[in-house]
């Protein structure tokens, strides 16, 4: 195997687009979004620790 041909083998994308979020996050080859977890869960992904709370009140 010679290494030139080797250097053709980074052409595909992982992820594309996602249809729900928008975002660049949808991996084809495990078929979910890692934003927002369409394809995993009907929910819309949301953690406590993405927004910061200040005096209890969530800030985006």
């Amino acid at each position: 195997m010679s290494t030139a041909s080797m250097g053709l083998h980074n052409r595909k994308q992982p992820h594309v687009t996602c249809r729900r979020c928008g975002k660049e996050s949808y991996l084809k080859r495990k078929g979910y979004c890692s934003h927002c977890g369409y394809g995993k869960t009907a929910k819309v992904r949301q953690y406590a620790w993405l927004s910061k709370n200040v005096n209890g009140i969530r800030k985006h």
